[in-house]
């Protein structure tokens, strides 16, 4: 069986693919963004091997929470699932980092760096990063009009470009983004019209499945079949320069 820390599951998809994977007899770390919503999450998935808290939105907390799941153990595989939605006003953190962006795309960077190298790494995207182009003379949107729905589609957008960047630099390491579908969570809105029972299995299944497709690297799904991703998120100039922003941003380097 699988060791598997899921990011953001304290509710929603994440808390579904973690009590998949747990009633599926793996041993899961799941994680909440603080300690109120930690005690909630042990009594909602008593199975889980723990849970670990940190909110997303501190770079000096996420380097903690990445310290923390070493500290519990190596993991085989690491869902970048938490990520925040298009409906907030422009944010800044503490680190002066656009909120949207420094959780659903700094995080992850930083954790897929920090935590010990696993065999498999699965990012959440979303079908709104179809058509999107990077803007990276303004990744924070200081210069340009806020728009919450234009930030969370580059956001993820980022997410799908990151998988690809990894997968191209750790050949050993099955790194791989998906869509989840629209579907009725807090962040998609009860009007959502995607089906909930599938929108988490996806994630789940790259992360433990031996089927040929799920040891696939460098890929984008939906619902368990590939989809082509936004074709900008595999140009590698795109990628290198994300990276390369993360590492400034961060103060983490890359590593090849």
């Amino acid at each position: 069986m699988a060791r598997i820390f899921v990011t953001g599951s304290s509710t929603g998809l994440g808390l579904m693919a973690g009590e998949l994977l747990i009633d599926e007899g793996h041993r899961v770390v799941l994680h909440a963004r603080n300690q109120a919503r930690a005690k909630d999450l042990m009594a909602a998935a008593p199975g889980a091997e723990a849970v670990v808290v940190g909110d997303l939105a501190s770079l000096r907390q996420t380097r903690a929470l990445a310290a923390e799941v070493n500290r519990l153990g190596r993991c085989d595989a690491v869902i970048h699932n938490a990520g925040v939605g298009y409906r907030e006003p422009r944010l800044e953190t503490e680190d002066g980092l656009e909120h949207i962006f420094a959780i659903n795309v700094l995080a992850p960077y930083v954790l897929t760096l920090l935590i010990e190298r696993p065999d498999r790494l699965v990012y959440l995207s979303s079908g709104m990063h179809h058509g999107v182009a990077p803007d990276f003379a303004d990744l924070l949107w200081r210069q340009r009009r806020w728009q919450g729905a234009g930030a969370y589609a580059e956001s993820k957008f980022y997410d799908t470009v990151l998988a690809f960047a990894v997968a191209r630099h750790w050949p050993a390491v099955r790194a791989n983004a998906l869509e989840p579908g629209w579907v009725p969570t807090r962040m998609g809105g009860p009007g959502a019209p995607g089906d909930m029972a599938k929108a988490h299995l996806t994630q789940a299944w790259l992360a433990v499945s031996e089927d040929a497709l799920a040891r696939s690297s460098g890929e984008y799904f939906y619902q368990q079949a590939l989809r082509a991703p936004n074709p900008l998120a595999r140009d590698e100039a795109t990628q290198e320069t994300l990276l390369r922003e993360c590492a400034r941003l961060s103060g983490v380097p890359f590593k090849p």
